[in-house]
């Protein structure tokens, strides 16, 4: 699975990249952490790293996890909800 973030997973719970990939990690996955860089807001000139991202969700917001069987999972409320239903191990 991949998670796509801002700049990394630092901050606290006020940072959306860092609770997506805490609900993650808690719930026993280990996510590949694509940083895309920019700001959703800029133009896109600004965020050459989020082309992928707008490719997926059609916005260059952040975070997106994209699961490894290619489910698209965004904004973070979402993240975290697929999370908790989906830990780690869990039967399929």
């Amino acid at each position: 699975m991949k998670l796509y973030v801002c700049w990394g997973t630092f901050g606290g719970d006020w940072h959306h990249c860092q609770r997506a990939h805490a609900a993650l990690t808690e719930a026993g996955h280990d996510p590949e952490v694509v940083k895309v860089h920019g700001w959703g807001v800029l133009p896109d000139v600004f965020n050459p790293g989020r082309k992928e991202v707008v490719e997926l969700t059609g916005e260059k917001w952040v975070p997106v996890l994209v699961t490894d069987t290619g489910e698209v999972v965004n904004p973070t409320k979402e993240i975290v909800a697929w999370a908790k239903a989906n830990p780690a191990g869990a039967a399929a």
